[in-house]
């Protein structure tokens, strides 16, 4: 598991969460929080990029199987745009579970690349080495984790929000990606105490996801019955094989080979026996070539539409086959999202009963599955803050008519509301992920936050 003590050398030492050439410098936080428990895991942990007197805030959370590092390019992007703001980006809960122990070795020189993989996945064909190796986490050893749902994210995020807010000296937007869109929207609604979620808050940003915009038919019983499904398996098996954490283990050890030896021999993690033959090149090709060949969408799984990106594609010839950017995507974009500590960009431990609670509430309203789940979404019809919504080719064109329906529940002013589409050149990945120079979202987010902040 990831220590406090770690955690807070991270603050001391002041690792760059983007690289030495952001505008400020990263700054790691423990923010408390209350229960369910254990106490250990009673705090979110918050990435902060930019100027300690900013008077202005971002926070955003990710989506499903996400972690902070997903904002990682975007957070420098942003902070360079935009005077006067600082992005937080949000850890859930489950990433205290996380050994990472051998992958910031590896980033910091300590550790070869080799030896890294080994800890975490070789040791499986390998015979056992080294003998100290990563073992998979027992389910039944987190039953807490079936509690951490919606009321637990948006309470966390609460304690966020005000440290941003400073008591009310500064201006301050909620935001996420994909499922963390519509954690940030449920937010807004949530009754906290009697308190609106939106008071206290100058905005709304929804990246390529956000409740609404579909109907929901989800029962008492089938809330129930999704409830009893955690009972020993509380968390997300994205890959099916399982083994809850393969997903994020492959994808930030993917990403760290590609990031620290990109044109380098990639059998290693090819020829692996447990990685799923569709993330297998047909030929062998260098670590960006097998990390572009996963992610881009012309030849990830189409059922993983999460993890897409626009990239470029595998080239014609050479061994081992080389990757070439051709999308709105580098590869090395990718490769930094999803290779970074301490704020790493998957969730290997992602709760499933945050999923059962966001579709449940996904009408923004306490419909009776909400009420059986005691999810507090309620205010909606009171929301007056600004609204912004970026939508890709995931889901076509749901995201934005979920806005569009929000919008017309709210009482948000058109002259405060942003829509833009960035399909079908963007996918689900790529506005976290894009050339800085190019990014839609970056280019279009500054602008609304600017407009909502301005008075």
């Amino acid at each position: 598991m990831r220590s406090t003590f770690r955690v807070l050398v991270a603050a001391v030492v002041v690792l760059g969460l983007i690289g030495a050439e952001a505008s400020a410098s990263m700054r790691t936080a423990e923010v408390p929080s209350r229960g369910p428990g254990p106490a250990e895991f009673d705090s979110v942990n918050v990435h902060k990029l930019g100027p300690k007197d900013a008077d202005r805030v971002l926070v955003l959370t990710p989506g499903t199987a996400g972690g902070a590092g997903n904002f990682n390019l975007i957070a420098k992007d942003l902070v360079d745009r935009v005077d006067g703001l600082a992005v937080w980006a949000t850890d859930r809960r489950s990433q205290a579970l996380e050994d990472t122990s051998r992958f910031e070795a590896a980033l910091e020189g300590d550790l070869s690349l080799e030896e890294m993989w080994n800890y975490y996945l070789g040791w499986i064909s390998n015979g056992g080495s080294p003998a100290d190796h990563f073992d998979f986490l027992d389910p039944a050893s987190t039953p807490f984790a079936k509690r951490w749902g919606l009321k637990v994210a948006v309470q966390d995020l609460r304690k966020v929000v005000k440290q941003a807010s400073s008591g009310g000296e500064r201006a301050v937007l909620l935001g996420g990606h994909s499922l963390g869109a519509s954690v940030a929207a449920q937010y807004t609604a949530w009754d906290f105490n009697g308190r609106p979620g939106f008071r206290g808050l100058d905005g709304l940003v929804m990246i390529d996801g956000g409740p609404l915009g579909r109907e929901s038919t989800t029962t008492p019983d089938d809330a129930a019955e999704a409830l009893a499904s955690l009972e020993g398996a509380p968390f997300l098996d994205l890959l099916g094989i399982g083994i809850p954490e393969a997903s994020g283990l492959f994808a930030e050890a993917g990403a760290i080979f590609a990031r620290l030896d990109p044109t380098g021999d990639g059998s290693l993690v090819r020829d692996f026996p447990l990685l799923p033959s569709a993330f297998k090149t047909p030929a062998p090709a260098t670590n960006q070539g097998n990390l572009g060949h996963a992610f881009d969408r012309d030849t990830a799984p189409e059922s993983l539409g999460l993890l897409h990106v626009n990239s470029g594609a595998l080239a014609d010839s050479g061994t081992p086959l080389d990757w070439v950017d051709g999308g709105v995507t580098p590869i090395q974009n990718v490769a930094e999202m999803f290779g970074n500590e301490p704020a790493n960009g998957v969730e290997w431990y992602f709760p499933r009963r945050l999923a059962i609670d966001t579709g449940a509430a996904s009408q923004m309203k306490r419909t009776a599955a909400a009420r059986f789940l005691g999810l507090k979404v309620q205010h909606t019809r009171r929301i007056d803050i600004p609204i912004y919504a970026f939508q890709t080719d995931l889901a076509d064109g749901r995201v934005l008519a979920g806005a569009s329906e929000l919008v017309d529940l709210a009482r948000t002013k058109p002259k405060d509301v942003m829509l833009v589409d960035g399909a079908p050149e963007y996918s689900h990945l790529d506005p976290l992920a894009a050339d800085s120079d190019e990014n839609l979202f970056t280019r279009t987010v500054a602008k609304f936050i600017r407009r909502a902040t301005s008075g």
